[in-house]
Order: C-alpha cells, then structure tokens, then sequence
C-alpha cells in the first residue's frame, strides 16, 4: 500500500558575532539565542538590538528553503532497503560476468547487459577476468576501465564500460550534454493513466534529510540545504499496456504533444481508485538521480517494488525483492569512430510476462 507524508518547508537560523553592548543587552541578546537552540521546530526572530549596520553584525535572519513536492521516502523503506542492499553485497561478490552478459564489444567499449539486484562497481569487477579468460594465452596488458553510465542496483538493462581515458572522458562530455538518448521500460502500479503519451518538467534535488524529491519547476536554480541546488528534470513517457492489455510499440523516436505537465504543486492521487498493472516506455530528457523512479510517483504510478518511491512491496501475494525498471536502449555517436550507435538489451522476466499476454 502506498505510504503517504509530508514534510514541512526547512528553516535555516544562522546569526553573526555582535558588536559590544551595555551588558543588560548582552544579556538579552544571549537569551535570544538560548532560546533559538531550543525551539528548532519554530520559526523566531531575536529582539531588537541596536547595532552598527554593518557586515560584522548583521540581524539574525531566517531563510526559506523551496518546499519538496513529493513525500519523504516511506519508514519501512529503511528496513527493507537495507535488506536488499546486503543480499546485493552478496550478489555482487559472487558476480561473474557472461558470454551472455556482453551486447557489444569493440577495441574500445564493452556494454554490459546489467542483472537486477548487482551493484554496477561489481559488473567493472569482473570484466578483467572475464577479458584475461578470453585473451588466455596472448600477450598484453588489460585496458583501463571506466563506467560510462550507471545504473541503481536493482535497475537491470544497458550498461557501458570503455576501455581507455580518452574514450572515457569523450563519453562523459557525451552524456553531460545530453547527446546520449535513453529509453527504459518500467512496471508500474495504480490508477491507469488517462494519457497514452505525456511529458512531465519538474525540479529536482535532495531534502533536508538527503533524499531526492520532485520540486517545483519554477524553484529550479534555488538553493538547497546543504548547499545544492534545485535542477531542472524532464521525462517524457509512452503507455504501452494496462493489465496485460494494449499494443507493445516497437521502439523509435518519441514525438512530444501537447501533454505536458509542468509541476507547481503537490500531485493530487486517488488513493481509493483501482490500482493497475500499468507498463511504460521512459524517455528521460535529463539525466538526474532516480529521475524516472520520482516522476513514476508523481504521476500516481509508482514503479512495482520500488519502496522508496511508495512502491508495492507485495503484491498479488507476491513480495518483490526490487523494483522493475530496465534500462531498455542507449544511443549515441561512437566515441572514436564518430558512427552512430545503438545499444539494446532484451527485457527482463518480469516484462516477458507482460508481454507474452499482448
């Protein structure tokens, strides 16, 4: 069941050495400040100290942070994260990397089909034992290896693994401006949209407590606690099938419409209505953490499993161990040889179930 919350705007209290003043001030100022430490919880302003107006002794002020638009992440997501991070650890250690594993190889790059629930630093770990067992008895050195993109834990799909800096770094200059296109596949749980194409445009950045939250789009380039600030995130997104039922659209270019949402305020769910098995296509825009994970909740379809982002974690009598998105696609112009390129990795079980019914 989804676990719904709030989480009330942060106010930050900071305060500057006061010049000297006749003690019976000092005394008030002291207070002032005792009681600031105490009552956290509730915005004060301190009395009235008369002081030169300079930048030694500013005024106490109180800033307003920009207020998150989705929940704060769900109590039982700590327990049950925490559990699948250690069965992952175990995973990962005893990760081995295929024949089956591999979509592409080249001089320069390997891309890597990524299984659910192992960490991307342990599909790195294993490629020079994989490259050593192929190249067992030739002569050379193993390449230097660099993760050109990665992927959560428990999301399955393409990754990309180049063998030297150069390429390493042309590929990052790639992805940072956005010259790298993506498409994911996720299976959702709610109320079936309305819309069979939309494109959501929102903020994005982590809360008080360092989660990542959906924010406002009109608060991106704001200041956040700690210091970061709110980005911009664009996801576009394609229905493909509820309850088993509708049309798997093979994959291609996304042609935006006019259905777009543009986020201002908190997402208004029918948490009474009929949930739905909902799947998917993902056309992120931007290329920011959990990205299609947040924009899933907003919408009131948040990915199966995924707990964090009130996801089931049972469902059907079954409880899931992950959350079911898949990196379906990657595309982009190769590094060294300038050609375009096109990597794709096979669905996963969970989307062959649907699939199978269409």
């Amino acid at each position: 069941m989804p676990f719904l919350a709030s989480l009330n705007p942060t106010l930050l209290l900071s305060s500057r050495v006061q010049n000297p003043t006749p003690k019976s001030k000092l005394c008030t100022a002291i207070f002032s400040c005792c009681s600031l430490h105490h009552s956290s919880s509730k915005a004060m302003t301190s009395p009235s100290v008369p002081t030169s107006p300079t930048s030694q002794n500013a005024p106490l002020t109180v800033q307003n942070y920009p207020t998150p638009l989705s929940p704060p992440l769900p109590p039982i997501s700590k327990q049950i994260e925490l559990a699948r991070a250690m069965a992952a650890s175990s995973r990962s250690s005893l990760f081995a990397l295929s024949r089956s594993d591999i979509l592409y190889e080249d001089q320069w790059l390997i891309v890597v089909n990524k299984p659910q629930g192992v960490y991307c630093e342990a599909v790195l770990e294993s490629v020079p034992r994989f490259l050593a067992d192929l190249s067992e008895g030739t002569k050379g050195s193993l390449p230097e290896l660099h993760l050109a993109n990665r992927l959560d834990r428990d999301t399955s799909g393409v990754t990309v693994i180049t063998k030297s800096h150069k390429v390493a770094s042309k590929l990052v200059e790639a992805f940072t401006n956005h010259k790298v296109k993506k498409t994911y596949i996720a299976l959702c749980v709610g109320s079936a949209p309305k819309w069979e194409k939309i494109t959501i445009k929102s903020g994005h950045g982590r809360s008080k407590f360092g989660a990542w939250r959906v924010y406002a789009a009109s608060d991106v380039g704001q200041t956040l606690p700690g210091g970061s600030i709110v980005r911009d995130m664009e996801t576009s997104f394609e229905l493909l099938s509820v309850n088993g039922q509708g049309n798997f659209k093979e994959l291609s270019e996304f042609e935006k419409d006019e259905n777009i949402i543009v986020v201002e305020e908190k997402a208004v769910k029918d948490a009474d209505g009929k949930k739905d098995e909902i799947l998917v296509r993902a056309f992120p825009q931007s290329g920011r953490t959990h990205q299609i994970r947040l924009h899933c909740q907003y919408l009131g379809i948040s990915i199966r499993g995924d707990v964090k982002y009130e996801g089931v974690y049972e469902w059907n009598e079954k409880i899931y161990d992950g959350h079911e998105l898949h990196a379906e696609s990657l595309s982009f112009e190769h590094p060294i040889t300038g050609l375009p390129v096109k990597f794709c990795a096979p669905p996963p079980s969970w989307a062959k179930e649907v699939l199978q019914q269409l």
